[in-house]
């Protein structure tokens, strides 16, 4: 019963995770000229953030639903202990960002230092930094959808930005605004947007979002697996 049309997106994702675990929620969808209502029941999801497969002996998937506590270095995780020689897949569909700190983290486990993204603090430019030390011999495809947002756009942008991963699938959502938390006099703390990150080549996302390097949305996962056989092991 809610009109969400023009609301950010923190305030519709509340009012979908609003209720305890088995309460219906009722969506109203539309797809072209069909509107149609479906209910769905809420469930606790599972809180592992980062879920990695061995597609083969020559690809990994590391699938990041969200930039959570510890996922980075969990990323970091996973490619060191990917085999010698395995291209990395790195799924982000879905991904609504989360913690930017955590996502430096993994853009840290596939580059060796370097710039990440820039953005504004007050008008005072800030920019961010990957660790040194990160793989940079396995190839990378980063797959993106309409959910990839903020955070996780900030991964695939510094990653398609600085080469190091072929980034497959649909334009990501395009919210490049940054909240840093503010703790008030009785504790409690307040998240302000002060500004908007840019990626390493000084591109906006705020409003754009990503393009993808290779256009895909059936069968995306199948294109990117394809892509990633294509760029084989470093000569």
């Amino acid at each position: 019963g809610e009109r969400v049309k023009g609301r950010p997106v923190t305030e519709v994702l509340s009012l979908l995770r609003g209720g305890h675990a088995g309460t219906p929620v009722v969506l109203g969808l539309e797809r072209g000229t069909r509107a149609w209502s479906e209910t769905v029941r809420r469930a606790r999801l599972s809180t592992d953030s980062v879920t990695v497969t061995e597609a083969s002996d020559h690809a990994v998937t590391i699938k990041v639903d969200a930039f959570t506590k510890g996922s980075g270095e969990a990323v970091r995780t996973a490619v060191r202990d990917a085999p010698e020689g395995a291209g990395i897949l790195l799924d982000l569909r879905g991904n609504s960002g989360g913690l930017v700190s955590e996502a430096v983290t993994a853009t840290s486990a596939l580059v060796d230092g370097g710039l990440v993204a820039t953005y504004d603090v007050r008008g005072e430019e800030k920019a961010l930094h990957a660790e040194r030390g990160g793989d940079t011999d396995r190839p990378v495809v980063a797959l993106v959808d309409g959910g990839t947002m903020s955070a996780a756009e900030l991964l695939a942008g510094a990653l398609q930005d600085r080469g190091r991963a072929v980034v497959v699938g649909t334009r990501t959502f395009g919210k490049g605004s940054v909240q840093m938390p503010s703790r008030l006099p009785d504790g409690s703390v307040a998240e302000l947007t002060v500004g908007h990150y840019r990626t390493p080549s000084g591109r906006a996302v705020d409003g754009r979002g990503i393009t993808p390097d290779l256009e895909a949305e059936d069968g995306a996962e199948k294109r990117a697996e394809t892509v990633l056989t294509g760029l084989g092991p470093p000569s």
